[in-house]
């Protein structure tokens, strides 16, 4: 036979472990400080004028 199981339990622990995770996102995306943020910044836009740079005409 097959356990019995209470669904809403189920349910319950299935969307506090989705809060759990999109609460972990969250932390990385806005838990940083100011200096990480513009860091983070500064890296992405040197990286994208690289790749500009790089970038072949097309004539």
């Amino acid at each position: 036979m097959a356990d019995i199981i209470n669904l809403k339990q189920v349910r319950k622990r299935r969307e506090k472990a989705e809060k759990e995770k999109r609460a972990e996102t969250n932390r990385a995306r806005f838990g940083r400080t100011k200096v990480e943020r513009q860091g983070e910044e500064t890296a992405r836009v040197k990286a994208e004028k690289s790749l500009d740079q790089h970038r072949l005409d097309e004539d």
